[in-house]
């Protein structure tokens, strides 16, 4: 009987709705429900992605960082809660029509019917997408970075530089105003992430011994912590793309609507596959030996390339776009040994470089975008995201200081910083 008292509401709302579609309409309160219903199960698959991201980069770091990722990884994902909360989404919503920024007033719940879905929906999907741009940065700058630092420039990327570039389309800005797209953020989330990374990376150097004589060298322990924890964390992030992408349909009370976030799932998914197997290919048979972790990269950067139009591809464009993606990835990372950057986790390929390629593609399928506006868009953002984060890390390098000492560095950052071992460390 209690049972049955707690399904009641459910089987009314199955009913309503499945008598609505049956006379092709929606009352406004069902179209209502069913719109936060797609933001709160797409925001908290977004939210899976933050355990995604822990594990990819547990896996990637050697064993002597792994409770600094884990650290890092909870302590972003709450302090970009908190930015996103105190100003994050006033800055991004709060914009004029083709303005600049928004207001720094606390967010606040005004849900009404006629707006489509309830605002605490909308605030907890777009937090999750925030707290995404900050892990790119943790697994690009692992082994050497302090904790403190990293986590007082997560505090400004959270709730200032992301908001403010992502209202200029998505708040509707100036981006927005001259016909820029990115659906679900190729570049307002993942390029910007990866821009804020490589400008912190510029200053903080690579990790001791790193680069030898003009060559790259493996770190101690020669192979990363954990692959299967890395395809895991690959694996989870999977999971979360059609959620972040899905999601960014914003709708799901009409029949166009279910039928559009069924296409992005497909489109995401095969993106993936592309990149998987196109890296696959290309390092056994240009490198000799099949590669896994540009695999896993692969599958990323795949996921990377279809977020800024997973909707409009058709399922084999979506495979070329993803596995373009994926090569990307892998020649990004040749390109960065070469001028000595250490990006542990090939965030920067993966997601900047891969995010840049998803942006301009949207135009070969989508005509009702040019590549001038995505030009534009995708070359502002970056700028901006990289001169401001490159002044702030610099700030902080000359204040408190940003890197480990080499002693600190050498004995691992779990034991210097957070006095936990995540693994017994062998000799």
């Amino acid at each position: 009987m209690k049972i049955a008292k707690l399904l009641l509401p459910f089987l009314l709302l199955i009913f309503s709705t499945t008598h609505c579609f049956a006379e092709n309409t929606i009352t406004q309160e069902v179209n209502f429900v069913l719109n936060t219903l797609l933001f709160l199960m797409g925001g908290f698959l977004v939210m899976w992605m933050a355990a995604g991201f822990c594990m990819l980069e547990s896996g990637l770091v050697t064993s002597k960082s792994v409770s600094v990722i884990c650290a890092k990884n909870i302590g972003l994902y709450a302090i970009s809660g908190i930015m996103f909360w105190a100003v994050g989404y006033n800055l991004a919503y709060g914009i004029p029509e083709g303005g600049l920024i928004g207001n720094f007033n606390y967010w606040s719940d005004a849900s009404e019917l006629k707006t489509g879905y309830a605002d605490s929906s909308d605030w907890f999907f777009q937090m999750v997408f925030c707290a995404t741009t900050a892990s790119i940065v943790s697994g690009t700058m692992a082994e050497r970075v302090k904790l403190w630092p990293f986590f007082l420039f997560t505090t400004i990327l959270t709730g200032i530089i992301y908001p403010i570039q992502m209202g200029w389309q998505w708040g509707g800005g100036w981006l927005a105003a001259i016909g820029f797209s990115d659906f679900a953020g190729s570049t307002l989330v993942h390029s910007c992430g990866g821009a804020a990374a490589l400008a912190g990376v510029i200053l903080l150097g690579p990790r001791l011994g790193r680069f030898k004589n003009g060559s790259i060298k493996p770190m101690k322990p020669f192979a990363a912590s954990s692959i299967p924890l890395a395809t895991l964390g690959v694996f989870i992030l999977w999971l979360g793309w059609f959620g972040f992408n899905g999601g960014s349909q914003l709708a799901l009370g009409t029949l166009d609507d279910s039928i559009s976030v069924s296409k992005i799932f497909v489109n995401t998914n095969l993106a993936a596959c592309g990149g998987v197997m196109a890296n696959a290919l290309l390092t056994r048979f240009v490198y000799g030996r099949t590669d896994v972790i540009h695999m896993l990269n692969g599958a990323i950067a795949g996921l990377v390339a279809i977020t800024a139009e997973p909707l409009t591809p058709s399922p084999f464009a979506a495979i070329l776009i993803g596995g373009v993606g994926g090569l990307i990835a892998v020649f990004g990372t040749q390109l960065l040994y070469k001028f000595k950057i250490d990006d542990v986790v090939g965030a920067i390929p993966a997601h900047l470089f891969a995010g840049i390629w998803g942006t301009l593609a949207v135009p070969i399928t989508n005509n009702a975008v040019t590549f001038s506006s995505q030009l534009v868009g995708i070359i502002f953002i970056n700028i901006f995201v990289f001169v401001i984060s490159f002044i702030v890390w610099f700030i902080m390098k000359k204040i408190v200081g940003i890197r480990l000492s080499a002693k600190a560095e050498k004995k691992g950052t779990d034991i210097s910083e957070v006095g936990v071992v995540a693994y017994a460390i062998r000799d």
